[in-house]
């Protein structure tokens, strides 16, 4: 899975991006939340406890709909 840094300076930076751009960013993002919470989806217990994940905390993330 995946782990990103937001830093405030992308937000300034993402306000002077063309339109196209910021969509496909967009979908990219909503993409790759499809497919990390499919992996998290598929994690067993021990997995799960190695990562520092409780089956709560999954059940949060995997509730979540894709744009979020």
């Amino acid at each position: 899975m995946e782990r990103t840094l937001k830093h405030p300076s992308n937000a300034t930076a993402r306000v002077n991006q063309p339109l196209w751009l910021r969509v496909y960013a967009a979908l990219c993002g909503w993409q790759r939340n499809l497919r990390t919470r499919s992996q998290l989806a598929r994690l067993d217990s021990r997995q799960l406890a190695d990562a520092g994940i409780t089956e709560a905390q999954r059940q949060v993330e995997l509730a979540k709909p894709f744009w979020r």
